[in-house]
């Protein structure tokens, strides 16, 4: 009997050898991201149960970017957020003070670096994510991919020049995040729960900023490798006296 040698299709070798490598295998370039949902939560908000639910199904979703913030600022209920970071208490604050707000909330959403609305409220966040595709939708194109143990960032032109303010610039962000993480919540409101989280952010570094024209920002991918993270996107937002404004464009990292 004559045998014959299986021909194993390139992509499926590539895929042997990178899993064997522990990088995973995965396309160079994600999918392009058309919204941006910013949760922030606690572990010790009782409420903010509900809206963990929400988040894993935005992120399932093609073209939606989830990320979750959790913030640190329940933690005198008497139990500390395990994955808290007073930058992103920071990051709502300077939010809320964007859009003169005294107070900030948890479960709070934030779509597109704009509106906002109760994390919980699904069919109020959907409308949200729903308007924003029709009237404002991310305007640059964003591409990241892994080159040569580099994170390579690619950034379009401006749709639409205009005359930059002397207290507003652009700028690019690398957000290193855990891609999913259970929590067992030993103390405080949620005593016995388990969170589920996605798209973790565990830190913001500044790449650089953006001045409207097609632009190319390099990184270290160890830049991406801060303990606690597994992944990373990047973010282009507008920002005006240090405070986070409209998200314009976003794009993910492998495996997202």
């Amino acid at each position: 009997m004559r045998h014959t040698r299986a021909r194993i299709p390139l992509s499926a070798c590539r895929a042997v050898v990178c899993a064997l490598a522990g990088l995973g295998c995965v396309p160079a370039r994600a999918e392009p991201v058309a919204a941006v949902v910013e949760m922030f939560t606690a572990q010790g908000c009782a409420a903010c149960r509900t809206a963990d639910p929400v988040m894993r199904d935005l992120a399932r979703k093609p073209g939606i970017l989830a990320l979750t913030l959790p913030v640190t600022y329940w933690d005198y209920l008497g139990w500390h957020d395990t994955l808290g970071l007073r930058a992103l208490t920071e990051r709502q604050r300077a939010y809320a003070r964007a859009r003169g707000a005294r107070q900030v909330m948890t479960p709070q959403a934030v779509v597109d670096g704009g509106q906002t609305t109760i994390g919980s409220n699904r069919p109020a966040l959907e409308r949200l994510l729903q308007e924003a595709s029709r009237t404002a939708p991310l305007s640059v194109p964003m591409s990241a991919e892994v080159q040569d143990s580099r994170i390579v960032v690619e950034v379009g032109a401006r749709p639409s020049p205009k005359e930059p303010k002397p207290d507003a610039r652009d700028e690019v962000w690398l957000v290193p995040l855990l891609k999913a993480r259970d929590i067992t919540i030993e103390t405080g409101e949620n005593r016995g729960r388990v969170a589920s989280y996605v798209n973790v952010v565990r830190g913001l570094q500044r790449l650089g900023t953006w001045t409207g024209q097609p632009a190319r920002f390099e990184v270290p991918l160890s830049a991406a490798a801060i303990p606690g993270a597994d992944g990373w996107v990047v973010l282009l937002q507008h920002s005006r006296e240090g405070r986070p404004g409209r998200i314009l464009g976003a794009a993910k990292g492998p495996g997202l």
